[in-house]
């Protein structure tokens, strides 16, 4: 057959740097994106602070519509709710005025664990209640470093009598996990870390078809013949496998450390602000989510008259600088969006609380909004609003749910509630089993099993029937 040259036209998705810029801006937190415009500014000399924010969404509109807060909007009934008793409201903050970032803090937020991350993202998968019940079993197992090192036949055991489950069906199970963030977690060994990880990655990454190949079993070999041995052992091209080598060592060998990995307690600063002003919910972005940087332009008036090797110096960090902005405009209008969303889906939860949560999965978010479903996920990851009822985390605003006797869903959080309301109100002589509990749910119609029951109460630290029982 003799070589030739051919045309052909094609279609594929291509990362470009600017891409990959915003889907990692996207997923930062408040704090972590306030030191990534530290280092940015710090680095670029085309990039420099500004007094004034600028705005990262062309209109920030509630979930009616109306203007954004700004100083003049005040709470006008006693139904509404403002930033605080008689304090102003300010859209943004200069720097003579008190920080709105600073005035919301007020919350001491817990770091979740890699178990609670875990779980809220298995009760959003749309699994049987058979393979969630394996799925939580399985996650118990999971160590803190993201690795899952009890063998298929222990998990079987733990899992009987209620499930009589096979080590296939546990091996299926944990497939799904594996495809939760963070990329690499229910590993079994460093080799299938690392594959998992490069699984997650776009097809057309460099190196990956190789480093995949590397990752079986040929790293091994690394620490002890170099790159160039490891080269010369596989019959392969240097530069080929310096890459791939390179690939693997960014990846990230204990992917459970990045959940929880601080001991000690956390203050948030919201991300949006929900209130509520003439009977509508409003959703606004915070002080802390708007940029606060710009472009210099000093040095953007340099270029012209500049050497060509200064002008070619200051252009490519021109470049840079845009793509900075333009990616924090779009990390706003993504959040925002989003933001608004949950305000409109769960309205009832704002006005009501925890009974009124209805289901929500991120692929109801995603397929209102016309955004894939991990671009929600990393919208909502380590982001919290402030509203009436607290500083809450945004997937919060989630709920996985039961089917009810009238057709409709009831959420797991309503649920909890409802047998929180149970408890409170028992006789505290003669406390409700869960079998009680159960039954009274079902009366209102929330058929709910007593295991499950049972798994809600323990979930919110409520002790047994027999451990609530008052003499006096």
């Amino acid at each position: 057959m003799k070589p030739r040259l051919q045309t052909s036209l094609g279609q594929n998705l291509v990362m470009t740097p600017q891409l990959r810029q915003a889907i990692r801006l996207l997923q930062l937190s408040a704090a972590e994106l306030e030191l990534e415009l530290i280092e940015a500014v710090e680095s670029n000399p085309l990039l420099d602070w500004t007094e004034t924010a600028i705005s990262a969404n062309p209109g920030d509109t509630p979930t009616g519509a109306a203007d954004a807060p700004s100083s003049e909007a005040q709470p006008d009934g006693p139904d509404d709710w403002g930033p605080g008793d008689g304090e102003p409201w300010y859209e943004r903050v200069g720097p003579a005025d008190t920080s709105l970032a600073e005035m919301m803090a007020e919350q001491v937020v817990d770091d979740d664990t890699l178990h609670d991350h875990l779980l809220w993202q298995l009760h959003l998968s749309p699994l049987s209640p058979r393979d969630r019940q394996i799925g939580a079993t399985l996650i118990e197992a999971i160590e803190d470093d993201g690795y899952l090192r009890e063998p298929f036949s222990a998990i079987v055991e733990s899992l009987a009598p209620d499930i009589q489950a096979r080590e296939d069906e546990v091996c299926a199970v944990l497939r799904t996990i594996q495809r939760f963030d963070p990329a690499g977690v229910g590993a079994r060994d460093l080799g299938e870390c690392l594959r998992l990880q490069l699984d997650a990655l776009p097809a057309s990454t460099p190196g990956r078809s190789l480093a995949h190949v590397l990752a079986n079993g040929p790293l091994q070999r690394l620490a002890k013949v170099g790159v160039e041995g490891l080269a010369s052992e596989m019959k392969l091209d240097v530069a080929e496998a310096e890459v791939a080598v390179q690939l693997l060592r960014s990846l990230d060998p204990r992917p459970g450390s990045q959940i929880g990995a601080t001991d000690h307690d956390t203050y948030v600063a919201p991300d949006v602000v929900i209130w509520r002003q003439h009977g509508l919910w409003r959703v606004s972005l915070s002080d802390s989510m708007r940029p606060r940087i710009g472009i210099h332009r000093g040095y953007e008036g340099m270029i012209r008259g500049a050497r060509p090797e200064d002008a070619s110096y200051l252009r490519g960090h021109l470049q840079e600088a845009r793509w900075l902005l333009k990616s924090l405009e779009a990390r706003g209008e993504t959040l925002l969006k989003v933001a608004q969303c949950l305000v409109k889906q769960q309205a009832g939860f704002l006005e009501f609380g925890d009974s009124a949560l209805r289901p929500l999965t991120l692929r109801e978010v995603a397929a209102e909004i016309g955004m894939h479903e991990s671009t929600v996920s990393r919208a909502i990851a380590r982001k919290y609003a402030r509203t009436p009822r607290g500083t809450i985390p945004l997937r919060g605003f989630f709920a996985s749910g039961v089917s009810n006797d009238s057709g409709g869903e009831s959420s797991s959080t309503a649920i909890q509630a409802m047998i929180r309301q149970l408890i409170d109100s028992e006789d505290p002589r003669k406390p409700l089993s869960d079998a009680r509990l159960a039954a009274s749910l079902k009366s209102t119609g929330v058929p709910v099993a007593r295991r499950t029951v049972a798994k809600y109460r323990e979930a919110m630290n409520i002790p047994s029937s027999q451990e609530r029982v008052r003499i006096a």
